[in-house]
Formats: C-alpha cells, sequence, structure tokens
C-alpha cells in the first residue's frame, strides 16, 4: 500500500513541475511576441517622429515686383526673353523692400541665404505662367532654405551658441522681423510627394524614386510570376525523377541563400556589358531583381502545388481530364493562394534591396522623373541610403519621411496579397 502511495506521490509531483515548465514556456512564449511588438511599436513611432518634418515646409512671403528693368527685358517681352530674366535680382530687391536697413555686401548674402535656392526659379515659372504680371508687384510665397526650416521645426537649436549653428545672430533678428509682419508659415509639403531629388534638402522629394520603384517592382512581377510557376508546375507535375531534376532542384534551393549583391554582379556583366540592356534603369533592375526573386517563387510554388491532395488529380484524370487538363484547371487554381503569397513574399524582398541595384548604376544621382521602364531611375531603397549619408541636417526628416513611404508601400503589397488569397482559397 505504501509503495502504491509513493508511485501515486511521484506521479503527481512529475505532473507538478511538467505543468510548471509549461507555464514558463508560455509565459516566454508571450513574453517574446509583447518585446517583439513593443520593439516595432518603439521604432515606428521614432521614425514617425523624426519623419513629420518633412511633410512640413517653411515659406516666406515676398513682395516680388516683375519690374522689366530689373528683370532686363522689354515691356512686350516674348516667353524666349522671360526665361532669360535677372530673377535673382527680383528676388534681392523684394528683400531689400523688407530690410532696406541692411547695406553691407556681407549681410545682404546673408540675407539671401534665408531664400532657397529654388526660389527665383520658383519667380520665373509663376510669370511664365502668367506673362500678365509683368510690371507689376505680387505678393508670392517662396520656399526658405532648409537651414532656416531646421531652425524654426527644432527649437532647441535656438539655445546653441552662434558658432555651434548655421544660422547667424543676424539672420535670426531678420526671421523675427518677418515672422512679426506675418510672412513666415508652415504648410504642409506636396513637393516631397511631387517632385524629383535634389541636392538642395527643402526641394528634394521622392517622386523620381516612388515612379522608379513602382516601374521596376512591375518589371518584377511580369518576369519572375509566370517563369517561376512555369518551373515549378513543370518540376512538380511533368518533370521525370532523375539526377538532372535532382540536381536542378538543388540548384534552385541554394539560389535562394546567394547573397544578392552576387545578383547584382550577374547583371552588370551579363545584362549591361553584354546584352547592352540601358545602365540605371527600371528595366534592368527589374531584371536583377527578378534572378534573386524566382528562386523563392519556385520553392513556394512548389510547395502549395504539393499541398493539394491527391483526390483532386486521380478524381479530374477518372473523369477523362489530360495531364495538362488537371494540373491547369483543377491544381494550379486550388493551390493559387500559396503561389501568390509566395510572389508577395518575393517582391517584397526585391522590394527592400539596395545592394543588386547599386551594382548596375541606380545609385546615380537622379534628377528627372521616369516615364518608361528605359529612363534612367532610382528607387526608395537607394534614395534612403543616399539621403542617409548625406551631411545636411534636413535629411535626416527626408529619410525618415522615405521610409515610411516605403513601408506604406509594403503594406499595401501586402493588404493586395490577402485580398487575392481569400479571391482565389477554396476549401476541400
Amino acid at each position: 500500500m505504501s509503495k502504491q502511495m509513493n508511485t501515486t506521490e511521484q506521479v503527481r509531483r512529475s505532473l507538478k513541475k511538467r505543468h510548471r515548465q509549461e507555464q514558463r514556456f508560455i509565459l516566454m512564449g508571450k513574453l517574446a511576441v509583447l518585446s517583439g511588438f513593443l520593439f516595432l511599436a518603439f521604432l515606428l513611432a521614432d521614425i514617425t517622429i523624426k519623419a513629420w518634418p518633412a511633410f512640413q515646409q517653411t515659406w516666406i512671403q515676398l513682395d516680388v515686383a516683375f519690374d522689366p528693368q530689373t528683370l532686363g527685358v522689354e515691356a512686350a517681352a516674348d516667353e524666349a526673353a522671360l526665361k532669360k530674366g535677372n530673377y535673382r535680382g527680383v528676388l534681392k530687391k523684394s528683400l531689400s523692400a523688407i530690410f532696406p536697413d541692411v547695406s553691407a555686401r556681407r549681410d545682404k548674402k546673408a540675407l539671401l541665404k534665408l531664400i532657397s535656392s529654388g526660389a527665383e526659379y520658383q519667380i520665373r515659372d509663376t510669370l511664365l505662367a502668367a506673362p500678365e504680371m509683368l510690371g507689376t508687384t505680387q505678393q508670392m510665397w517662396v520656399l526658405a532654405d532648409d537651414d532656416v526650416d531646421s531652425f524654426i521645426k527644432e527649437p532647441k537649436l535656438r539655445e546653441l551658441p552662434q558658432d555651434d549653428r548655421r544660422i547667424k545672430d543676424n539672420q535670426v533678428a531678420w526671421l523675427a522681423q518677418l515672422s512679426e509682419q506675418g510672412r513666415i508659415e508652415s504648410q504642409w509639403n506636396w513637393a516631397f510627394l511631387t517632385s524629383g531629388d535634389s541636392r538642395e534638402p527643402e526641394q528634394a522629394g521622392i517622386a523620381g524614386a516612388l515612379r522608379g520603384t513602382m516601374l521596376t517592382i512591375l518589371v518584377v512581377l511580369a518576369m519572375s510570376f509566370p517563369l517561376g510557376l512555369a518551373a515549378a508546375v513543370y518540376l512538380e507535375e511533368f518533370a521525370p525523377q532523375n539526377r538532372w531534376t535532382d540536381l536542378i532542384e538543388i540548384n534552385v534551393n541554394n539560389l535562394a541563400a546567394v547573397p544578392s549583391i552576387v545578383f547584382g554582379l550577374l547583371g552588370l556583366a551579363v545584362f549591361i556589358s553584354f546584352f547592352g540592356v540601358p545602365r540605371s534603369a527600371p528595366l534592368v533592375g527589374g531584371m536583377v531583381l527578378t534572378l534573386m526573386t524566382l528562386p523563392t517563387i519556385i520553392i513556394a510554388s512548389r510547395a502549395s502545388l504539393k499541398s493539394v491532395p491527391p483526390s483532386i488529380r486521380d478524381a479530374a484524370l477518372a473523369l477523362g481530364a489530360s495531364k495538362v487538363q488537371t494540373v491547369f484547371q483543377h491544381v494550379v487554381p486550388l493551390a493559387m493562394p500559396g503561389i501568390l503569397t509566395g510572389t508577395i513574399i518575393g517582391m517584397a524582398q526585391a522590394l527592400g534591396e539596395t545592394a543588386p541595384l547599386l551594382m548596375i548604376g541606380m545609385v546615380a544621382f537622379i534628377v528627372d522623373i521616369p516615364q518608361g521602364i528605359t529612363d534612367s531611375a532610382t528607387v526608395l531603397p537607394v534614395q534612403i541610403y543616399l539621403w542617409a549619408d548625406s551631411p545636411e541636417r534636413a535629411f535626416m526628416a527626408k529619410t525618415s519621411a522615405a521610409i515610411i513611404v516605403l513601408l506604406l508601400f509594403l503594406v499595401t503589397m501586402n493588404l493586395l496579397a490577402v485580398v487575392l488569397r481569400k479571391r482565389f482559397e477554396r476549401k476541400w
């Protein structure tokens, strides 16, 4: 009897110990998930806080006098003459009207530095759009310089001594005067979403990189999806089991682990040097990323095809369907949710790649917004890399803002994958 009680007690203690271990494991799992969410929330909050200044831009109001004499044109000048006008002189005259006491040459240069270097082109474009303004004075909002923009957005800069900041004391006094007159205003920075890259932070935008990303991803999708699906269907449904197919499968699996920069070197040597595809274009970028994405799509598609029950194939064949009809009319549609998931995973991987694109020249400074897949372009990850390496303070906010746009692009792709998966999903 005592022996039976001892055995029961040992079993009870063993169960208690196992239950405690199970509870500790569950607790560790919950802590791991919670820690992951906390780190993600902290990262997103930090990026958002740093990115917000990039979506606001400081503007300064000037009374711009489109004086023909100052512009150096005739009173009835045509468009060609207006394009060559002295708009910097107009800008200087507008500032002198607000600050008539500024007379020293050095002070005038410091005063002009409050305004963005692109302001004169903004004034020119305004006059070209409405030539009837010639000879009149118009109130215009012009871009402030990036140093002025940072100084206004970050109050802590005002506490620094003059030698430690780029805005000097006389410029601070002029900004205070402009603010008292209601000539300084922060507006939503639409140019960040509609302009191309620039070496001046206040003029830089992501429109070119965003368009280049879209064109590159479209090339990747157009090439990788049909090729990956065709390869997966052949290897899983039609290929004979021999040493050659085994060798192909091994190489496909190995290619998924090859460093991405190797694909960049391959693209440089084959697509650009041998075939002469345009450098720094979405076409060559998409072709390189297709090589990198194909193994992921093939592996995911094969796994999805393999998960379709054999009874589906047997039933189709029993009803008289051919092998091709069985695969493409029954097996592939049922495997499509998994195939689309693998495709989106591969596309998301391609969306964040930088190293292979650096090798084919997409790191170049591109100002113009690309209109086609053969135009010179860059992509968002490369644009982020370039801005992060820039010394200007304002580019830090631009970098974080570009990261936000890239994440939104990625989330949109994932939502599209969920919608397509639900649309094609079938139960059996």
